[in-house]
Formats: structure tokens, C-alpha cells, sequence
């Protein structure tokens, strides 16, 4: 009777271990958490925007096609202003140049950095190769979609968004 209960615990804490979200960087992960100060030096966590979609955008002001996205993410983002979160994340070395930079840019969402360039801990906790770089985080932070851009990026929040 004791083996009995030990095969039927053994194989109820193995289903909950082998079904529970890991954190990650594969779809269907919890995205990594990320706190950074933003461009007034105050620090900003990627789960404090948990309870709305989320786009994390990784950017860099020397980055052309970085650049070039960011009038299509504020057409975005004031298309869904009260669902969509964005969290800019830049990969930039100079303080100066990125904070000119948000505010030509006029980017009104979550903007952060730790001015390391590459060698920000980001790069590695997302494993980040190559700008630009987003994951489109659900309401719970879990990854449903990685390098999105274009009319794919806006097709996918469309649908999500409005179901």
C-alpha cells in the first residue's frame, strides 16, 4: 500500500514539475525579469506593465533599422494606448545621445538603460545577436511571439487585441 502512494506522489509532483513555466527565452517562456533605470534614473521592472500585452523592444540610437521602426511602434502603440505596453530597452553607451534620442523621438512609453552597450546583462538573459530585437509578452509575461516586426508585428496585437 506505501509503494502504491509513493508511485501515485512521485507521479503527481513529476506532471506539476514537467507542466510549470520556466523562465526564458523560448515562446511559451516567462520572459526574464529586466529592471533598469530609465532616462531620469529611476528603475524601472518589465513585470511592473503585467496585466497588458507587452512589447520589449531592444533598440539602439546607433542602431538605422531601430530607428527606422520607431514611428511604426508610436503608430502602434497610440492605436492601443490603454492595452499595449511597450518597454524600450537600449543598448546604448552614451547617456546624452539615448535621452536626446527618446525625446526627438518622442517615445511616450517605458524607455530604460544601463549605458553598457553589449556588455548589459540583457544581452545575455535574452541572448540578444542582432538590433533591433522585441518579444511580445501576454498579460502574465509569458513570450508569444519573438523578433516580430512590420505589418506581422501589427497583424498579431490587431488579433490579439481584439478578440
Amino acid at each position: 500500500m506505501k509503494k502504491i502512494y509513493f508511485v501515485l506522489a512521485f507521479t503527481f509532483f513529476n506532471f506539476i514539475n514537467t507542466n510549470a513555466q520556466v523562465v526564458g527565452t523560448e515562446v511559451g517562456d516567462i520572459a526574464p525579469e529586466i529592471e533598469l533605470p530609465d532616462t531620469k534614473g529611476n528603475s524601472i521592472a518589465l513585470s511592473s506593465l503585467r496585466g497588458s500585452l507587452v512589447l520589449v523592444d531592444f533598440w539602439a540610437t546607433w542602431c538605422g533599422p531601430c530607428l527606422k521602426e520607431q514611428p511604426e511602434l508610436l503608430k502602434l502603440y497610440n492605436t492601443y494606448p490603454d492595452k499595449l505596453s511597450i518597454y524600450g530597452v537600449s543598448l546604448d553607451k552614451s547617456k546624452p545621445a539615448w535621452v536626446a534620442m527618446v525625446a526627438k523621438l518622442k517615445q511616450p512609453w517605458s524607455q530604460v538603460s544601463d549605458i553598457k552597450y553589449w556588455s548589459s546583462p540583457v544581452v545575455g538573459d535574452y541572448m540578444i545577436q542582432k538590433l533591433p530585437f522585441n518579444l511580445l509578452l501576454d498579460k502574465n509575461g509569458v513570450i508569444l511571439a519573438k523578433n516580430i516586426h512590420g505589418t506581422a508585428l501589427n497583424d498579431m496585437v490587431k488579433t490579439l487585441l481584439t478578440q
